[in-house]
């Protein structure tokens, strides 16, 4: 019964308001993911914004789900919502749902995995039908010396070439103890960017208000 309670309201989550602005927010296997709840929470201070989370199963590791103030998905959704030819697809619902999607962080396996097509969870999945005509927005988090890879830049540059729009990484010192490049931008600086979308009206979706 819990689990047919869980399908049910997956199910019904996809409904918006005249005048909201759906930012579905992806969280990947980074440290950085431990400012999950903070981010989730200062987007939603935003006004007329309403947050859907995607996690992959590696972020999970770096937060707490109960300090997350919003709709989590993650891949046993996917496959708990269809069972059947007229059931939902979850990641195509996301896609129509959302009016953005943010990135924060993004790992260098997911990097990896979206500069070269790869959809192997509901996250990638998301990512791949994308619509292009909505912000898509990438924030990398990695080792210094993951960053310094010749791949990373050949990478990051092909994400921004599909038209996603990097918040770039910063210097600081790295939870492993490294000092360099690598480190997702502040919170702050997310919502900021975010925030510009919702002063541009006509660059939102057209999808009809429920």
């Amino acid at each position: 019964m819990q689990k047919e309670e869980h399908v049910s309201g997956l199910k019904a989550g996809f409904s918006k308001s005249c005048g909201t602005f759906c930012v579905l927010v992806g969280v990947t296997g980074s440290v950085a993911a431990l400012k999950l709840p903070l981010l989730v929470s200062q987007l939603l201070q935003l006004p007329g914004v309403d947050v859907r989370v995607v996690t992959t199963e590696h972020a999970k590791h770096f937060y707490n789900p109960a300090e997350v103030s919003a709709q989590l998905y993650s891949d046993k959704d996917e496959w708990e919502l269809w069972t059947q030819r007229t059931d939902p697809v979850l990641h195509i619902e996301l896609r129509r749902w959302a009016d953005l999607l943010v990135i924060a962080p993004l790992d260098a396996n997911t990097l990896g995995k979206i500069a070269n097509g790869i959809c192997d969870n509901l996250l990638t999945c998301v990512v791949r039908a994308w619509d292009t005509s909505r912000p898509l927005l990438f924030c990398p988090a990695m080792n210094t010396a993951m960053w310094k890879h010749p791949i990373t830049d050949q990478q990051v540059s092909r994400l921004t070439e599909f038209g996603y729009v990097e918040i770039p990484c910063i210097s600081k010192k790295l939870v492993c103890g490294d000092e360099g490049k690598g480190a997702m931008a502040e919170v702050s600086t997310i919502v900021g960017v975010v925030n510009q979308y919702l002063q541009k009206p006509d660059e939102t979706s057209q999808k009809t208000c429920t």
